[in-house]
């Protein structure tokens, strides 16, 4: 990997990581609002009555994602041995696409087109923010990953003797 593919996999990891940490603050906003949904996605209100604790809902969607945001991270510098490299790969595909599905989804919903996953946002700024960020967050984060797939270096095997 030459010095400019290097700078822009360290970005894609970077930006993948910040859109992770964007989804934590506006769920530790929304926590402490005691409000489900996205911003500029209100939740409909029979939403409330499946969840017995919403602070606690968006708290633990908070530390989901910090927990995605570390797996962007790890994906500057994937780790060298084999099985732990493969674990964040497959973690960071998996991620890209529920988060991918959820952008989907709420796209869907912010035009109208799918109108069982509720009703078009009132004020279209905020959605149409909270739409560019996840465009972004997936986009970087389906590159990081893919970037990360394609470095070659020097691999260590679990079973080889050389692992400790």
């Amino acid at each position: 990997m030459n010095r400019s593919d290097r700078r822009r996999h360290g970005a894609a990891a970077l930006t993948a990581c910040f859109g992770a940490l964007a989804y934590t603050v506006s769920k530790v906003h929304l926590a402490w609002e005691r409000e489900l949904g996205m911003p500029g996605f209100p939740a409909p209100a029979e939403s409330y009555a499946a969840i017995s604790d919403v602070r606690a809902a968006q708290w633990g969607n908070a530390a989901l994602g910090l927990l995605m945001a570390v797996l962007a991270l790890l994906l500057a510098r994937p780790p060298r041995r084999r099985a732990l490299r493969l674990a964040v790969l497959a973690a960071s595909w998996a991620g890209t696409a529920v988060v991918g599905a959820g952008v989907a989804g709420f796209a869907a919903r912010a035009t109208g087109l799918a109108p069982a996953l509720g009703a078009v946002p009132p004020r279209a700024a905020p959605a149409a923010a909270a739409l560019l960020v996840g465009a972004l967050w997936v986009g970087a984060w389906a590159a990081a990953t893919v970037s990360a797939a394609r470095i070659r270096r020097p691999v260590e095997r679990m079973d080889s003797p050389a692992a400790p």
